[in-house]
């Protein structure tokens, strides 16, 4: 595993301006079906699966892809942790049932361990390569995917840092270039009701969006206390949630489906700036790492817009997984478990959504509309449009920690890089929490 990120280039040497990065965002944007010939993948013909990142994120996503083309094959997986793999696989055949558990076909030799056990999945033959893992090693292993000419799904976020999103972009390009499919996993973005309310929005609806508040108040995540066996590294990476190398932090990891919800009511935009206060009241423990567990962000956009983010993970509090979107014609509240809504100023329903009725689930949508452009031909390519949203996220998190706003081109050219001094199973310091003012933007 090389040392730093692949691609790590400032955003002047590689190019990307804001307005660039609006104009790719926009060329490969949500399910932007390109109609230039992939060479369709006949029916007929297995498509064979790789799986990197045997969690229960990964398990998931292996169903669902086995799940979307009855004639793919689960070929490979690879896991830093080798206990990992047989949780994972009895997980995935317990899924799919007796008959589609027979396209589960992964032998000992292909069973890959270890840090470098994501090329050797990716040289073993697979066509599609689901990606679960750390989103530390992201870009890396989404690189190397693309680069041997592998369709991909990659599971949100893209990565963690600067040169991580500017390798990303890089990648973005050179999988527009070879016409692969490359399904990011925003699953929001393929929810039929959020698809449904979106479409409202772009028929003027609600008129211009000027306002956009969304939430992701929860409680906080496992951890695991650490066995004498662990070395410091083995301990950070089995509570990865709770360091900001391995997760970006939560506004990056989990709240992040909030940020992309933000962005895609403003239209898609790119925010000029962010300031964000943030902190770390009720964390404690080793377990903890350092990490927040509160933040709240504005976002400012063009023309005076602001969008504003708030997400906590703090147990025992008020959960609140919401958006409000503000337009001056209409105004809607769109809240997960709920019927969406969108209403006048004088309280009339102007529209809803009922979810319960006849929805598809969203992670099964992904692979669906994943697996049936590679096999139509026509690229599906989310990678520049997730890895804008991935730096808004970021761009919070540097605000937060800083305590300074932080301007789209500042966060997109950081040279902060998170990667460890090694990945050698041995001792590592434990990153020290940020501390707003004191703490220097990179």
């Amino acid at each position: 595993m090389s040392d730093k990120h692949p691609g790590n280039q400032t955003g002047n040497q590689a190019g990307w301006t804001r307005r660039d990065f609006v104009r790719t965002a926009s060329v490969l944007g949500p399910a932007a079906m390109t109609g230039r010939a992939l060479g369709a993948v006949k029916n007929d013909r297995p498509l064979r699966v790789g799986l990197i990142g045997c969690g229960s994120r990964g398990s998931g996503a292996a169903v669902q892809a086995l799940t979307a083309d009855k004639n793919s094959t689960l070929v490979a997986v690879a896991d830093i942790f080798a206990d990992h793999i047989p949780t994972s696989l009895k997980a995935i055949t317990g899924q799919l049932g007796e008959a589609d558990a027979a396209r589960v076909q992964v032998p000992a030799e292909r069973q890959f361990v270890g840090f470098d056990a994501y090329q050797k999945l990716i040289d073993s033959g697979v066509d599609v390569v689901l990606m679960a893992q750390y989103q530390h090693f992201r870009p890396q292993h989404l690189a190397a995917a693309v680069a041997a000419g592998k369709h991909v799904f990659a599971e949100k976020p893209l990565a963690v840092d600067g040169p991580g999103i500017r390798s990303v972009l890089a990648t973005a390009q050179e999988a527009e270039r070879k016409k692969l499919s490359v399904v990011v996993g925003f699953c929001w973005r393929y929810h039929d009701g959020m698809r449904a309310f979106q479409e409202q929005v772009s028929r003027g609806l609600l008129g211009e969006v000027v306002n956009v508040q969304t939430t992701y108040h929860t409680g906080t995540v496992k951890r695991f206390p650490r066995k004498p066996e662990w070395t410091d590294l083995e301990f950070q990476l089995r509570n990865w949630w709770h360091f900001t190398w391995l997760s970006g932090d939560h506004v990056v990891e989990q709240a992040i489906h909030s940020i992309d919800r933000l962005s895609w009511a403003m239209g898609n935009k790119v925010p000029q700036r962010v300031t964000c206060l943030g902190g770390r009241a009720a964390r404690s423990g080793p377990e903890q790492g350092n990490v927040f567990d509160h933040f709240s962000a504005v976002y400012e956009f063009e023309g005076g817009k602001r969008g504003v983010h708030t997400c906590r993970q703090i147990d025992d509090t008020p959960r609140d997984y919401a958006d409000y979107v503000y337009g001056t014609k209409a105004m809607a509240t769109l809240k997960s478990g709920a019927a969406f809504t969108v209403t006048d100023y004088r309280g009339k329903t102007l529209w809803s959504y009922d979810p319960s009725v006849g929805e598809r689930n969203m992670y099964q949508t992904e692979h669906d509309e994943l697996f049936a452009s590679i096999r139509s031909g026509k690229p599906l390519n989310d990678c520049a449009r997730g890895a804008r949203s991935t730096l808004a996220a970021i761009a919070a998190r540097m605000a937060a920690y800083t305590g300074q706003s932080i301007a789209w081109e500042q966060a997109l050219e950081s040279q902060e890089d998170l990667t460890p001094p090694s990945y050698a199973f041995g001792p590592i310091a434990t990153p020290e929490v940020a501390i707003p003012g004191r703490t220097k933007f990179i």
